[in-house]
């Protein structure tokens, strides 16, 4: 499920954690392994948090029947909720209760602050219109993936699971984000207890096992090239001293560089708008403009040298 964008943000930070020499990479792979082998658990913690919102949620409303002074609404609460037919089926998942019983289970320690967010949830329009609405599987869908983003945007709930691994402060958000899309996914031919649960990388489907052989392999090649990338970089530099360029620049033209030689399928243009992509997100502006402009002239000489072999359409023109 994790795209190859993300899998070159995990090898790129797994190698500038490290210590960057060919050496130390069966330390960086490890490092790289844990980190993947861990979005697992933060995609079901996440996913978790909504059967268990739901269940706290019903808890309350059958606690507020026996208030000394009930309202009309706490005498007579809507249990709509308690029936989502979607959330049933994620309880009702064989798999995802594995999954829950292994990663899940922190929620159970933090029910005031799932209390607390079902009483603002509960005063939102979108909570009143679903109570409003006819029941239907899709509604019931709608209403669980809405819940779902309010939960993954409630502070308090985030630095739970932020508390559980430094890894997962910037991983929050995407993973959500492929959560998100999941449940997208799901519909009412497709979602039973047998249904084998998406999670972040799972080894038995080919395309995540295909993905991570490919970051496996560029997280070698990049070690392994190193020296011939900072050779490159050097050769190419004008007006500007190589020991002024950050380690992150050059750790990402290494990347390109291993990427361009040992990756035939992927075009060279893919690779330099990855790359330029990356350094968006973990450098500068000003390094975005040096990286491209470096990476154009490594493309032309590697092609003169013969490293370059590629097939298929989008190759960069000289």
């Amino acid at each position: 499920m994790l795209s190859r964008h993300f899998l070159r943000s995990k090898v790129l930070q797994a190698i500038y954690a490290g210590r960057y020499e060919e050496d130390d990479l069966i330390t960086v792979s490890k490092a790289f392994e844990y980190h993947i082998a861990k979005l697992n658990e933060l995609g079901v913690l996440q996913v978790a948090l909504l059967p268990r919102f739901v269940e706290e949620g019903v808890k309350m409303l059958e606690e507020g029947k026996k208030k000394f002074r009930p309202t009309e609404e706490d005498r007579n609460p809507s249990m709509k909720m308690q029936d989502n037919e979607f959330v049933r089926r994620m309880t009702d998942n064989f798999e995802l209760k594995q999954h829950m019983e292994k990663w899940g289970g922190c929620w159970e320690t933090h029910a005031d602050l799932i209390k607390e967010a079902f009483l603002d949830f509960r005063k939102s329009d979108e909570y009143r219109r679903y109570l409003a609405e006819e029941r239907t599987f899709e509604g019931d869908k709608d209403f669980a993936i809405l819940l779902f983003r309010y939960l993954m945007n409630r502070e308090a709930l985030r630095a739970v699971v932020a508390e559980r691994s430094l890894l997962w402060d910037d991983d929050f958000d995407q993973i959500a984000q492929y959560n998100f899309m999941m449940l997208k996914t799901l519909n009412e031919d497709n979602f039973d207890e047998a249904m084998i649960w998406p999670v972040m990388y799972d080894k038995r489907e080919e395309k995540d096992e295909a993905d991570m052989n490919f970051a496996r392999q560029l997280l070698r090649d990049t070690v392994a090239t190193r020296e011939e990338a900072e050779d490159l970089i050097k050769s190419h530099l004008q007006g500007w001293e190589f020991e002024r360029v950050s380690k992150m620049d050059i750790l990402l033209i290494n990347m390109a560089v291993a990427e361009f030689t040992a990756c035939p399928s992927i075009p060279e243009k893919v690779t330099v708008d990855e790359y330029i992509e990356l350094s968006k997100e973990f450098s500068s502006e000003r390094s975005r403009l040096f990286i491209n402009g470096i990476l154009d002239k490594i493309v032309v000489e590697l092609r003169s040298k013969g490293r370059i072999n590629k097939s298929g359409r989008g190759l960069l023109e000289n």
